[in-house]
């Protein structure tokens, strides 16, 4: 059963939901200690329908080389060529409005809590308010209610995949990285245990 990307505005006093993979990258390991440096989102149910944004890290945020190893982004090319992060947030936050057409956005990600904290800092930081609220649908606690997978360690993304083979891969590419989350949120949220 293909998942729609609204549920009918009866089922939500909002006026229905739109699941939307968010996917971050970051110079350090929090909003206090690194930067939010590339922004990936695509609908869940339509992962070509897709926003991607690259930003200029903050001068006051300390740059991890071992960030930098892993997303392969620089702090001299994104200082140069990224978007300001005003910028970016609030364009993020028109292309939300677009594609949830009067539906409330949920944010997914998979391990969401460090993906969401970046994404709530900005918002809140840039433009005042974060249109996703102030949860988020976690792909790893998903996986383990609907799997019955009682240790967290088991949730590693090697070991999800295993059970729900998706054909994207995980690039550390923001966008790669959210058009892959949405494949397996749709195969999870599909899956009778």
């Amino acid at each position: 059963m293909p998942i729609d990307r609204r549920v009918e505005a009866g089922d939500s006093p909002v006026g229905g939901e739109c699941l939307i993979s968010v996917d971050i990258e970051a110079s350090g390991p929090s909003p206090s200690t690194g930067s939010l440096i590339a922004l990936g989102a695509c609908l869940v149910a339509d992962p070509e329908s897709a926003f991607y944004r690259e930003l200029r890290p903050l001068p006051e945020r300390p740059w991890l080389a071992a960030a930098e190893r892993i997303h392969g982004l620089t702090a001299a090319r994104l200082a140069e060529q990224g978007t300001e992060p005003a910028a970016a947030m609030a364009a993020f936050a028109d292309w939300l409005a677009d594609v949830a057409d009067g539906a409330r956005p949920i944010f997914v990600g998979f391990n969401a809590p460090f993906d969401w904290m970046f994404v709530a800092d900005y918002f809140h930081r840039f433009l005042g308010h974060n249109p996703f609220g102030v949860s988020a649908l976690d792909l790893k606690s998903l996986f383990m209610g609907r799997d019955g997978v009682t240790a967290w360690s088991e949730t590693r993304r090697d070991l999800v995949i295993a059970r729900h083979p998706i054909r994207r891969a995980a690039t550390h590419n923001a966008l790669d990285d959210a058009q892959a989350q949405a494949e397996l949120a749709q195969r999870l949220l599909e899956h009778s245990p």
